[in-house]
């Protein structure tokens, strides 16, 4: 009995231990979680933005030229078939085609009246011929007529002197008859000729204007202007032309043939942070197609002039961003994420930003491992960490959340931000 109370104790004396060691590994597991150590090192001051690849250079594939010297009225035309997205062209190889119903319509139009047109002036030049053939005939008539009078009035000299004067009226209106019918033929001649050419005139144009829409309309089937990958064109507010998309005279991109020996990543950056980019500034780019991959690259330009992007009210600038190399995996409009280095610190202390409170007074502290809520002057940062200038020491172990009973910690280092704040007052003054 005394041996069985006394095995008893010994499992229950041994339970408790090993609960009191799980307990306390178990608590010091959970608080490993709880804590952030003070680094000491390298600082990156980055701004990490996402973007899209673009080609630095790029073939447009162009629609019909409907204004370039040719007289062909249309506003929009609708693209009605197009090869998919990234298919590999050769130069001359098929791409699109667009609706040509309106054209062909207007087209038929003018063909028709370009037979009316021919039509009206065979019967303008036949009834020409037919009226300058009678004005000649008259005119000469009219000269048989003169030189009838002519020989009257010659031989009337041995008459009485009434019968020489009516002769000599004769012989005179005879003359005038001549020229007024003369004018006449040269008035009409010229009319004629004017209404004959107005005529020719406006059946040429009709017939250039047939041959711009037949020219047009050849070019209503889209090829390749040279070898590459087909990428749609974008239009001004992203959203790209298929099928069913319009195109006009100001704007006749089809689709494009980019260069994929050169590709930039196109970002855009907050009006806050556009001043602290720069050309020549290196950047680190990821794709998400491959995510075991990254690219090295350059800030190649910055936007001088912001915009706005559509559904938003906030202003960005255009910045991008060139690959180094050439990868011919990477195309057009695969989504990019883009590390750009603004500045690079040796040897600071670092902690992550949700370390760092700041109380009603803007006073910026964090919580230590000791129960103490120790002010720090911070330094410059970055999108996930924080320089601590002063207050900690390399290898401190702070909370990384607000800790329980946070309010029993004890408040340290007030006089730091204090005399942080009174030589920033200073350096400003002098």
């Amino acid at each position: 009995m005394k041996k069985t109370i006394i095995n008893t104790v010994i499992v229950v004396i041994i339970t408790l231990a090993a609960l009191i060691v799980f307990s306390k590994v178990t608590k010091k597991n959970r608080d490993d979680g709880l804590y952030t150590e003070v680094a000491y090192g390298k600082f990156d001051i980055t701004i990490t933005t996402t973007g899209e690849m673009v080609a630095e250079n790029s073939v447009d594939i162009l629609g019909p030229a409907f204004t370039q010297g040719r007289d062909v009225r249309s506003t929009n035309v609708k693209i009605t078939d197009m090869i998919p997205e990234g298919t590999e062209v050769k130069k001359g190889d098929y791409v699109a085609s667009l609706d040509r119903t309106d054209l062909e319509n207007s087209l038929k139009d003018f063909m028709e009246r370009v037979t009316e047109m021919e039509t009206e002036l065979g019967t303008l030049l036949l009834d020409t011929a037919l009226t300058m053939s009678s004005l000649r005939d008259e005119m000469n008539n009219q000269v048989h007529t003169v030189s009838e009078a002519e020989i009257t009035l010659r031989n009337s000299k041995f008459e009485n002197p009434s019968t020489i004067q009516q002769a000599e009226i004769k012989y005179d209106q005879a003359k005038r008859n001549l020229a007024q019918l003369r004018r006449s033929y040269t008035l009409r001649d010229a009319q004629t000729r004017r209404n004959v050419a107005n005529r020719r005139l406006f059946l040429s144009r009709m017939q250039r204007r047939v041959q711009d829409y037949q020219d047009v309309l050849n070019e209503f089937t889209i090829i390749a202007p040279q070898d590459g990958m087909v990428i749609y064109k974008k239009d001004m507010m992203g959203n790209k032309r298929k099928v069913g998309s319009n195109i006009n005279s100001i704007d006749r991109v089809v689709a494009t043939l980019p260069d994929l020996t050169s590709m930039l990543s196109k970002v855009f950056i907050s009006e806050i942070d556009i001043r602290k980019i720069k050309p020549g500034q290196r950047v680190n780019i990821s794709v998400d197609a491959f995510p075991d991959k990254s690219y090295m690259g350059t800030v190649q330009s910055v936007a001088n002039i912001g915009e706005k992007l559509p559904n938003t009210d906030t202003k960005v600038f255009e910045v991008m961003l060139k690959v180094d190399g050439t990868d011919m995996n990477l195309r057009p409009s695969m989504t990019t994420n883009n590390k750009i280095m603004i500045k690079s610190i040796a040897d600071v202390m670092h902690l992550p930003n949700e370390c760092v409170h700041a109380g009603i007074d803007s006073v910026p502290f964090v919580y230590t491992k000791g129960g103490v809520r120790q002010v720090v002057i911070l330094g410059e940062s970055n999108d996930k960490e924080v320089i601590i200038k002063e207050g900690l020491k390399p290898g401190s172990l702070v909370y990384s959340t607000t800790p329980e009973h946070s309010e029993k910690f004890r408040m340290v280092g007030r006089e730091l931000f204090l005399t942080s704040k009174k030589e920033a007052l200073s350096q400003k003054i002098d």
